[in-house]
């Protein structure tokens, strides 16, 4: 009986899993509006920056900011996102040198980056850190650090 119990344990998976990975992605509980834009205003997507050490700064329409913990409707904070794959939307935003938060409600930040190609991307969270149902997310950017 042990043995028929973990072949179904481990069968149900494969046939659950074509399902999950054709669903989207799920998104956190907080609401956005459809027509929320997020973009990062400086730099410019392809931009070659001399300087390892440069100001971002963002861009959002049709939604306001609020500090972290506080929830008022419309508004959240930024996370920039260096360098990695965005975040699980139904989870709370990573808080470490690649996923920066701006829980005052800041609107630019200067960051420090090594030589190279990166990828900067911004996403909106609401006040528990979690992105926006739908995500609020900037394009991706690549720039290269001189």
């Amino acid at each position: 009986m042990k043995k028929l119990a973990l072949a179904v344990l481990f069968a149900v998976p494969l046939f659950v899993l074509p399902a999950v990975l054709s669903q989207p992605a799920a998104a956190g509980e907080t609401p956005a509006p459809e027509n929320a834009y997020l973009y990062i205003g400086w730099p410019n997507d392809g931009e070659v920056i001399n300087n390892r050490r440069f100001r971002v700064w963002f861009g959002l329409r049709n939604m306001g900011l609020a500090p972290a913990g506080i929830e008022w409707p419309n508004a959240g904070h930024h996370h920039l996102i260096i360098d990695r794959e965005l975040p699980p939307f139904d989870e709370d935003i990573p808080a470490d040198n690649n996923h920066l938060h701006f829980g005052a409600g800041q609107t630019e930040t200067v960051i420090e980056l090594e030589p190279g190609v990166h990828t900067l991307q911004l996403v909106l969270g609401d006040h528990n850190h979690v992105p926006f149902d739908p995500p609020v997310i900037s394009k991706k950017i690549t720039i290269t650090v001189k």
